[in-house]
């Protein structure tokens, strides 16, 4: 792809939906009937940072889901055709077409967030000019775990 423009790396039809934990049921994102979005995986090499996008494949093209990628997000194949995450206080769904469909677009998460964890590593990317070594900690499992870790998450 061109360098320093926004790079799409995944790309899928998918209904996007959001948890309603007072009521125990998946909702459509944006309200409304549930209906097939476009929702797409944004690279932006300037900042190293990963973004989906949903947007509802109908003339308006109301965006439903705009959520950056974190490192330690935690993306889950529940079945082969629906996937899910959670954001804050947010849990996000995503019901694909179609299988194939639903692994690619995973594939393409798995792979920014383990790109998000090495670029921790390595320290900031080069596109933001001087490399900070000394930022990173020696020992990348303390950064992982620490106090910090997503134990007892569950009520």
């Amino acid at each position: 792809g061109a360098t320093g423009s926004t790079g799409v790396t995944g790309n899928a039809r998918a209904a996007v939906l959001l948890y309603d934990d007072p009521h125990k049921q998946w909702v459509p994102a944006g309200g409304g009937p549930q209906t097939l979005s476009c929702v797409q995986l944004y690279h932006h090499p300037g900042t190293h940072g990963f973004r989906l996008v949903g947007r509802k494949m109908q003339p308006d093209q109301q965006v439903v889901l705009n959520c950056p990628l974190g490192r330690g997000l935690r993306y889950s194949a529940v079945t082969p055709q629906f996937h899910q995450w959670r954001e804050a206080r947010r849990v996000w769904g995503l019901s694909f077409g179609a299988p194939r469909e639903a692994t690619a677009f995973a594939d393409a998460v798995l792979w920014a967030l383990r790109a998000l964890d090495e670029g921790d590593k390595r320290g900031v990317p080069h596109t933001m000019g001087v490399p900070t070594a000394a930022d990173t900690p020696p020992n990348p499992q303390a950064a992982a775990g620490g106090p910090r870790a997503s134990r007892g998450g569950r009520r």
